[in-house]
């Protein structure tokens, strides 16, 4: 079982006069000397640092307070998520799982070995609430399975859980007059591999700004690429909005391929592409169920109780159970499958070896700005053929095809806007407003028929359908509406972009 912990700290090179006096610091009313702590950790990852490049950590500890498996995540400078597993001989299997995007099939081998002594000081307020945790770290650092060995000590400052971040910034200004300096590492790992890794080992090289027109695209599907991989231990842990956050990215990434078809090798995309939609599909097959129960659910609360007839909350709940898969081991053995694993390979396969065409040499103003402007143009017409068609089915259908055409069109400004600044900004915002104006029309179509059938189900239980029709009603005044201002909004649009 694995818990998480929300790391807050500072790091500082430490010199031989070790911790500087900390008792004037503003709300700090004693430092209780808590002796001196004996850790020893040994560090994970594959045989070419793929955690490491991505500023994650794998460790075995032991000594101290909180002995046993930890695994880290950067969500800020400073700030890591710490999610804990028992001791254990191996690699915890929740642990390993939540690397698994990046680790891929690899190993995870020992790689580094740090000994600390530690000395520790609790800094703490009046109450004898602790706000902080100070210590000066003695550490030895070894590269396994060679004879490397560095020693270096660190001070090392820990906010303590539910205090005031401000806390550390006080800390920070004493420990600046007294002479301490932050570290140039983020973390002991990190400095150990540089100053232990073998002097011919080659480190990645920055990345260029990009220049031509293909470096813009490329950039954009690396962004997406490197989010698909990054949410992936978010979704197994069930964070909110997870989920929703990697399936967007791969509806980008797709949307880039489709796009930007004159840029990158269709032959090579379009088979990636399809196992994108694939992976959308998994990730999206109760997120439209729980968008639209959450419609009619907050529906139910806006009528008022004379409005309602019969069980209807509990008629809706029953429905919308029934249809849900239960899908969450599923995605769970999606994202562990060899079809998953692979995809994320043919992305890493794109990246590094792009399937270039000839117009990816070009300026990006010009190859970048027609794309997008093929884009808005195919988006334009279905708008147009919507407003001549009368309200019906085929309208609903019509709004629908230019609520897609508008996203991909979204996206597409999205990707150009580094190269293109102000207009395709204007675009995407132009884009973001209709997405939402067609996307709650649309919601409203589903939410219609979704009545439908809860009022079928109701008359044949024998109950009222009178809320449901009500609701119904709402609904296609909704739907009406939605219709009403897409003229003026689509005018203000058209008014306003130059892409």
């Amino acid at each position: 079982m694995a818990d998480t912990k929300r790391e807050i700290e500072r790091k500082y090179e430490s010199s031989e006069s070790g911790l500087p006096d900390l008792t004037g610091v503003a709300g700090v009313a004693a430092v209780i000397d808590k002796g001196v702590a004996h850790l020893d950790a040994t560090y994970y990852d594959t045989h070419d640092e793929r955690l490491a490049a991505s500023s994650i950590t794998l460790r075995r500890r032991t000594g101290g307070s909180d002995a046993g498996w930890h695994l880290k995540f950067p969500v800020a400078p400073g700030v890591r998520d710490e999610i804990r597993a028992p001791l254990s001989d191996t690699v915890p299997r929740t642990l390993a799982a939540l690397v698994r995007s990046r680790v891929r099939d690899a190993e995870l081998l020992p790689l580094v070995r740090l000994r600390s002594d530690r000395d520790v000081r609790h800094l703490v307020d009046a109450d004898g609430t602790l706000l902080a945790e100070a210590s000066v770290d003695a550490v030895r650092a070894e590269r396994l399975g060679a004879d490397t060995e560095v020693q270096w000590t660190e001070i090392e400052v820990e906010l303590a859980d539910g205090a005031d971040p401000a806390v550390l910034d006080k800390i920070d200004k004493r420990l600046r007059r007294a002479g301490v300096r932050p570290s140039g590492s983020a973390s002991k790992l990190a400095r150990a591999l540089t100053e232990t890794a073998p002097k011919k080992k080659r480190r990645p090289k920055p990345a260029k700004a990009p220049v031509t027109a293909g470096d813009h695209v490329l950039a954009y599907v690396r962004a997406q690429r490197d989010a698909i991989v990054a949410l992936d231990p978010a979704v197994r842990r069930d964070e909110y909005d997870s989920v929703h956050r990697m399936r967007v990215a791969t509806r980008r990434m797709r949307s880039a391929f489709r796009s930007f078809r004159k840029v990158l090798d269709r032959t090579v995309t379009d088979p990636i592409g399809e196992e994108l939609k694939w992976l959308a599909g998994e990730l999206g097959v109760d997120r439209d169920q729980e968008v639209l129960t959450e419609r009619l659910t907050a529906a139910l609360d806006e009528l008022p109780r004379t409005l309602l007839a019969g069980p209807v909350r509990t008629r809706l709940r029953t429905w919308s159970h029934a249809r849900s898969s239960g899908s969450r081991r599923r995605l769970i053995a999606v994202l562990d499958g060899k079809r998953y694993l692979e995809l994320l390979t043919a992305l890493d396969a794109l990246v590094a070896d792009p399937p270039l065409l000839k117009a990816a040499a070009g300026q990006p103003e010009k190859t970048v700005a027609k794309a997008v402007g093929k884009d808005f143009a195919a988006l334009a017409g279905l708008i147009e053929q919507a407003l001549t068609l009368p309200p019906s089915q085929d309208r609903d259908l019509a709004l629908h095809e230019a609520r897609k055409k508008a996203k991909r069109t979204r996206y597409s400004a999205e990707a150009a806007v580094p190269a293109l600044g102000d207009p395709a900004r204007t675009l995407l915002k132009s884009m973001k407003a209709l997405q939402g104006l067609l996307g709650d029309h649309q919601d409203s179509v589903m939410a219609r028929e979704a009545l439908r059938e809860l009022a079928r189900q109701a008359q044949a239980a024998g109950e009222s359908s009178f809320t449901y029709g009500v609701l119904y009603g709402r609904e296609e005044r909704r739907a009406a509406d939605d219709e009403a201002r897409l003229p003026a909004a689509w005018t203000a649009i058209k008014e306003t972009t130059t892409v």
